[in-house]
């Protein structure tokens, strides 16, 4: 692709430091992480002090102060390399810390913005519960009002940051009698988990760990293994009104338009998956000799190389990735023929990393649902 039909010089700029930190400090240690399913403290760390972690927010806020295209650069760059470090960048962002961005009050912005713009501590987004995954409206927990405090019961699954993060905005049903506009969002807070090995990063003091709210297990996942996803559990938790974000009943509305932004991560950090199985299998085909060549020599691995880089050309400019990175680690694998399936070569856990992007911010199935619906919605107009 024409770098130059969507990138200028400074988002060039952010690609070639994402790159230069992705390669040097991400890459010797991503098997490793994925291998004992350990959050990447010392690089969050790192990635707090690059400004990577608040890209898109003011200045004025803590953060970098640069476009939405540069932030997706840098989940894109990141995710060649590893998709828990990517997760982690566009969680934190795109649910954690935008909620609170576009919806929250000026106070809320000031308390709470630059706490996670900076990198401080990490946020998160409790929308998902046992019984409402695609279908978000069925939220069974309750926040009741009681003079100046809401209290919150219910729980969240499938919770990126869950047990390593400190703020987080979760939704709960205000008006069960309204459906989705009965549902509100709020700002709730607790002390991170694993600080022991944090190295002190991840807290700060000024932030109140509300009682009854907590993390629960931590899941042993196929893939992002290196990214913390925990439960988050309500037992009659006390939450300040002016933690309410939004207003009463806006908070499924809300949720719903951060999940469209949120997509727009997942298919840059698709991506980058697919890009860096690629840039493996290019590299491994010409180095891998059989019958005394290059296996880079043989059609049957130049049409499955051709067939990669056509897809992922098309992915740059359409940005709907998530399976695109699947069939792209399963021709990376195959490519690497036996090695493909050991842990000597990445491809094998960017094949693992990939599954997840076809259900997490909405499953592929969910994706056409919205295409079709707007598809249909052009035609009765």
């Amino acid at each position: 692709m024409d770098d130059s039909l969507y990138f200028s010089e400074q988002h060039l700029a952010v690609r070639g430091m994402v790159r230069e930190f992705a390669r040097s400090e991400v890459a010797p240690v991503a098997a490793e992480l994925d291998a004992k399913a350990e959050f990447p403290w010392a690089n969050v760390r790192k990635m707090g002090e690059l400004g990577l972690l608040g890209i898109p927010w003011p200045e004025e806020l803590g953060g970098a102060g640069l476009d939405l295209l540069s932030y997706m650069i840098v989940i894109n760059e990141m995710a060649k390399v590893d998709a828990s470090h990517a997760i982690t960048i566009s969680a934190h962002t795109t649910l954690g810390t935008s909620p609170i961005v576009n919806f929250g009050t000026t106070t809320q912005k000031k308390k709470y913005v630059p706490l996670l713009a900076t990198g401080k501590v990490l946020g998160g987004f409790g929308l998902t519960e046992p019984s409402a995954g695609s279908d978000a409206a069925s939220t069974r927990s309750t926040a009741v009002r009681k003079g100046s405090h809401y209290i919150l019961n219910g729980s969240k699954i499938f919770i990126t940051h869950g047990g390593v993060g400190e703020i987080f905005v979760v939704t709960a049903v205000t008006d069960p009698g309204k459906g989705t506009k009965g549902i509100s969002s709020f700002i709730v807070t607790k002390e991170a988990s694993d600080l022991d090995k944090s190295g002190g990063f991840g807290h700060d003091d000024s932030l109140p760990s509300m009682a009854g709210f907590r993390a629960g297990k931590k899941e042993d996942k196929l893939g992002w293994r290196a990214s913390d996803t925990r439960s988050l559990i309500f037992d009659d938790v006390e939450v300040p009104a002016e933690n309410l974000l939004g207003e009463e009943g806006e908070g499924f509305n809300n949720f719903m338009r951060t999940l469209d932004s949120g997509r727009v991560g997942i298919a840059a950090l698709s991506l980058g998956i697919a890009e860096g199985a690629f840039e493996q299998s290019l590299r491994y085909a010409t180095l891998r000799k059989q019958f005394g060549q290059a296996i880079a020599n043989f059609q049957g691995i130049q049409f499955q190389l051709a067939d990669i880089a056509t897809e992922i050309e098309a992915g740059k400019h359409l940005m709907y990735c998530s399976e695109l990175a699947m069939r792209t680690t399963i021709k990376a694998i195959q490519i690497h023929g036996g090695y493909g399936y050991t842990k000597e070569y990445p491809v094998e856990r960017m094949f693992r990393d990939a599954k997840i992007c076809e259900i997490g911010e909405g499953t592929s199935e969910i994706q056409r649902m919205v295409i079709a619906r707007n598809l249909l919605k052009e035609l009765a107009d």
